[in-house]
């Protein structure tokens, strides 16, 4: 195994950091590593929010489920699918665009989140650790105020960085499922009840695994915030939605 499949197979999310400051240098780096990801026909379909203001880092913080270590964090960066800045630079030069769509979006989410990716993997090969932030693109209203977001950029996820602590650096990664249960070939599998558990057990340990999986159901899939994101990204989706407008 080489170092980088070393690097990826250890990776874990990092939420306690040390109070040492991620050099300019460093930084510029994992924003280098970013932006030179893999991209659909080299359109670089996001933007990169470099959330430098403590203040902004708080109110993150309290809108993203309240999640105290984001304010902490020595760097955060909110990746952006965004569809805007190309259809106002085909308008500029006297293109006549459509509107952008769904499909436009999902590529747009696709190129951000490879390039925030990209950054997680430079940032794990200079010892600074990192978390993927999901809750971003729950209240809609507030992030859109917070960040000045227009109408087709939509924030697909974030991520917050620091150097580990101790404790982070010797907690063990949860294990991954068996590749077997990931990994179909050629065509979907559906797996049925006895694979799915053969699948998800390994998750409850020692507790029974039906009881496990209930809790599980109404901690993630059935909660509040499940159910915000849910809304809240279907209210991003109004913007992409088909317009009659000429």
């Amino acid at each position: 195994m080489n170092q980088t499949i070393h690097g990826l197979m250890a990776r874990k999310s990092i939420r306690a950091y040390t109070d040492e400051p991620i050099p300019a240098a460093v930084k510029d780096a994992i924003l280098l590593a970013a932006v030179n990801a893999p991209t659909a026909g080299n359109q670089q379909l996001y933007t990169i929010i470099d959330v430098t203001a403590p203040a902004l880092k708080a109110q993150l913080a309290e809108t993203c489920d309240h999640q105290p270590f984001i304010a902490t964090a020595q760097m955060v960066l909110v990746f952006c699918a965004d569809c805007r800045k190309w259809y106002e630079a085909f308008r500029a030069t006297g293109c006549e665009p459509r509107d952008p769509g769904v499909g436009d979006l999902l590529l747009a989410v696709s190129d951000a989140t490879i390039a925030a990716q990209n950054a997680v993997v430079a940032a794990e090969s200079l010892g600074i650790g990192s978390c993927y932030i999901g809750d971003i693109m729950e209240n809609r209203e507030a992030h859109q105020q917070l960040l000045h977001l227009p109408r087709w950029v939509f924030p697909c996820c974030m991520l917050v960085f620091g150097y580990p602590t101790r404790q982070q650096h010797e907690r063990p990664k949860p294990t991954r499922a068996d590749m077997r249960h990931i990994v179909h070939e050629n065509a979907y599998r559906d797996m049925d009840a006895a694979e799915l558990q053969q699948l998800f057990a390994p998750k409850a340990a020692a507790r029974p695994y039906a009881e496990w999986m209930q809790a599980f159901c109404n901690r993630k899939y059935n909660s509040d915030f499940s159910r915000e994101m849910t809304r809240s990204v279907a209210a991003y989706l109004a913007d992409f939605a088909p317009s009659d407008d000429p």
